[in-house]
């Protein structure tokens, strides 16, 4: 889609940080108006009307430059691969009334006939009745969601009903469904748009960051609904984590092989039938239940070599039982470290849900803080504030988690850690601030350490998202997985 400069002539431009991204919101009406603009101009400069330069728009997603470059080269296949005609069946220009009457009519699909019966045609001259064409075009934008390509009811014909055609044969409930779908289609083709996915919000996201960036940037956007989201993955804003990253988490995180590296640490396989057991005693001694294998769950060499009253694996060491140790060690060490990320990342998204809470909360606590104190409605805000600031770090902290778990280990590492533990005790501190009991004779005191805090802790959630989208960049950071 020819969205270089902007789906608006005027998207602002200043001085970014490192972790942000420029970008646009816009409304229903400013991509319609922006639709309008581009086919009235290649309208006028390939001499179509306005409608068919629409049509040929969206044959080409809405790129004018290579539609203007193929159309200059072969109208004539440009035009049919689009569906359109410039001239009717007869030969003439004339569009014609989109419903009219013709002698001795009879429509091939209901068969109604009679020179009063009102009937339609497209410039491919192929008519049917009114009544049909109306039920034909609201089944295919109704039920099965279509909208630019609809074609001609006549057979193999593959001219497109103009919109015209559509607004004039259906009800008005079905025309607001068709341009709404032709919106959907618009913001869909292109690469630089998004609609914002907070519910019931019908606002488009612009932003230029193609899909090759994603692994150097996190595209987080901003809607005026006030949803803020990653605008490559549509997912809620999950810096520092690159998309790619954020998806192999997630499906790790649901996967089975979570399940599987649960059995390989915490069971073992009997030496001799390969049967999957789980050791269920204190005692050391096993004995499989299939093929009545006697061995020893801490070497896994035969029970026979540790004699009747006691044994003591450390004389007995076979390079087998070291295999079998090694690759037991390595799954529960995996296994471990999995859980060691996981259970943070967790931690931090049911804190979020608690904080919650605390923020509905809120607005009780700063009425009493009100009736306590000379503080103003205004005044009282800073709590408002160090909630939304909390909230948002908790989301920061969940991902860092899981940009670390991938992490490769380097001397950089040791900074992010330390960043990310910085930034961590400041915001259990300000949660603690905030869920303490309010005395009057203290307010003034609690006021100034919560803002302050508030601050400090946005200060320490700049710098991580700051560092760590830097390093994306430059590409300081590698990984122990291929995003």
């Amino acid at each position: 889609m020819d969205l270089d400069d902007g789906l608006l002539p005027d998207i602002s431009k200043h001085e970014q940080k490192d972790s942000e991204v420029e970008f646009a919101v816009h409304t229903l009406d400013e991509i319609r108006a922006f639709q309008t603009r581009e086919a009235d101009h290649v309208a006028g400069i390939i001499d179509i009307a306005p409608e068919h330069a629409a049509t040929l728009l969206r044959h080409f997603t809405w790129n004018k430059e290579l539609l203007i470059e193929r159309y200059m080269d072969d109208p004539v296949r440009v035009l049919k691969e689009a569906g359109v005609r410039l001239a009717n069946a007869d030969g003439s220009s004339a569009s014609g009334p989109v419903i009219s009457t013709v002698k001795n009519f009879t429509c091939e699909v209901c068969y109604d006939e009679g020179d009063d019966v009102p009937s339609v045609a497209l410039r491919c001259g192929h008519r049917f009745c009114a009544a049909c064409y109306g039920h034909y075009l609201t089944q295919k934008i109704r039920d099965e969601g279509e909208s630019r390509r609809i074609m001609c009811m006549g057979a193999k014909c593959k001219l497109i009903v103009d919109a015209a055609t559509v607004a004039a044969l259906v009800d008005a409930a079905t025309l607001t469904r068709y341009e709404t779908l032709l919106l959907r289609t618009f913001v869909d083709d292109s690469k630089y748009l998004r609609w914002c996915p907070a519910p019931n919000c019908d606002r488009a996201i612009e932003c230029h960051v193609a899909r090759t960036q994603l692994d150097k940037v996190v595209p987080t956007v901003t809607c005026s609904c006030g949803h803020r989201f990653c605008f490559g993955c549509a997912l809620d804003d999950h810096q520092p984590c690159v998309c790619s990253l954020v998806k192999i988490w997630l499906k790790k995180c649901q996967d089975d092989s979570e399940t599987a590296n649960w059995i390989s640490a915490n069971t073992k396989e009997c030496p001799k039938c390969q049967s999957t057991i789980e050791k269920n005693g204190g005692c050391n001694h096993m004995t499989c239940k299939k093929c009545r294998y006697e061995w020893c769950w801490v070497c896994l060499g035969p029970w026979a070599e540790h004699g009747s009253s006691w044994y003591n694996c450390g004389r007995f060491d076979e390079t087998a039982s070291v295999n079998a140790r090694d690759a037991q060690a390595k799954a529960r060490a995996s296994l471990e470290r999995y859980l060691h990320y996981y259970n943070r990342y967790a931690n931090h998204e049911q804190s979020a849900k608690l904080d919650k809470k605390v923020y509905q909360a809120t607005e009780a606590k700063m009425q009493e803080m009100q009736l306590q104190s000379d503080l103003s409605w205004i005044e009282v805000q800073f709590l408002k504030r160090a909630v939304d600031i909390v909230m948002s770090c908790r989301m920061t902290l969940k991902w860092t988690y899981a940009f670390a778990f991938y992490l490769d280990r380097t001397n950089m590492t040791e900074l992010f850690e330390s960043n990310q533990r910085d930034l961590e005790l400041a915001v259990e501190h300000l949660s603690g601030l905030l869920e303490s009991e309010i005395v009057p004779a203290t307010i003034p005191q609690l006021r100034q350490k919560v803002l302050d805090k508030t601050v400090y802790v946005q200060q320490r959630r700049d710098i991580l998202v700051e560092d760590t989208a830097r390093g994306l960049k430059e590409g300081r950071w590698t990984w122990t997985v291929r995003p």
